[in-house]
């Protein structure tokens, strides 16, 4: 019996520190979109050390914004506009890294008479429309990424969006195709790979990448709270890790972000490949091009002060230079 019993204690003895130390690493629920460009972060899971990483997809960034916010996970990626958003509303949020960017495109009506990146054909349409008392109707899906670039490229060729046109709010990127088969709007500006998936289904055709503005082709940010960082640092720099890891996974190797972008999406791989073209991975944070992004939200009336002080004082580097081991002086600061 002494012996059944010591051979108990040792099994137990055993299984002990296995317990111990499973119950020791840190947990992490991260947030992101199901867009094209927030699918790699489906990968960082399995792609993590010494943090147990739950990836879960939303259906856009505002929904993972509110998660974030009301603590169902702790890191979510958003965009440099959601991040400004939060700020204006006094929200905690720190923005610990930068993703993938890009993604954004302007479609416009199959048949109507404009020419791609000709920005005169588009304001001769829309005085046509306002000279005939029709409303010009523009869409984006309000508070992404996307919807600000296009306000900010509108405003920069002398478009104003509440006054030349009727903007239209269509939440899910994913109903956009079905908005413009039906004939609900004449432009839009989506995200990949709905947009990709827009042109290839003849839904409409491209008229332009809204990348001239403020913004520029900045995107994805990948932020969290300061309770987080407080209690889980090392958590949280293993989590920007495995982002950086899977970034550079997705340069080295395209075919694995089609993949992605297909698995995730359940689209056609033909859509994924096209979407890839206009992605951009970058793990850095750009502070100063986030000021001016904040300026820009202020001057469209996005957002009701200015944030650049907090923009600046909420972007932490410290997870950025650990995992990189370059300054922030190399890493967008």
């Amino acid at each position: 019996m002494f012996r059944s019993i010591a051979k108990f204690v040792l099994a137990v003895a055993a299984v002990l520190p296995l317990a111990s130390q499973a119950q020791g690493t840190p947990e992490i629920k991260l947030g992101y979109a199901k867009c094209a460009h927030c699918t790699p972060l489906s990968l960082t899971p399995q792609n993590a050390v010494n943090v147990k990483l739950e990836a879960i997809g939303f259906n856009t960034g505002n929904d993972v914004l509110t998660a974030l916010l009301s603590k169902s996970i702790d890191v979510a990626q958003v965009t440099y506009l959601h991040y400004a958003t939060a700020l204006d509303k006094g929200f905690d949020v720190v923005a610990i890294s930068g993703q993938v960017n890009g993604g954004s495109q302007i479609l416009v009506g199959n048949d109507l008479p404009i020419k791609e990146n000709d920005w005169a054909s588009l304001k001769k349409v829309i005085a046509d429309y306002k000279a005939a008392g029709k409303p010009f109707r523009v869409a984006a899906s309000r508070g992404n990424a996307q919807d600000i670039h296009m306000r900010g490229a509108f405003a920069k060729q002398g478009i104003d969006v509440n006054k030349d046109v009727q903007f239209i709010n269509i939440p899910n990127p994913s109903d956009h195709v079905q908005a413009l088969r039906r004939g609900e709007v004449e432009l839009i500006c989506s995200v990949d790979p709905f947009a990709t998936q827009i042109r290839q289904l003849g839904a409409a055709k491209f008229f332009a990448y809204p990348y001239d503005q403020a913004a520029g082709k900045l995107t994805n940010l990948i932020v969290t709270r300061s309770d987080v960082i407080a209690s889980k640092p090392k958590a949280v720099e293993e989590t920007v890790r495995s982002i950086i890891k899977v970034n550079d996974m997705m340069v080295a190797d395209k075919g694995l972000f089609v993949d992605t972008i297909q698995k995730v999406t359940g689209l056609d791989k033909a859509i994924a490949a096209g979407a890839v073209e206009n992605l951009y991975p970058d793990y850095k944070m750009y502070r100063g091009p986030a000021v001016a992004i904040g300026a820009m939200m202020r001057d469209l009336k996005y957002i009701n002060s200015d944030v650049s002080a907090a923009i600046e004082k909420n972007m932490d580097y410290r997870f950025l230079e650990a995992a990189t081991g370059k300054p922030k002086s190399a890493l967008g600061y």
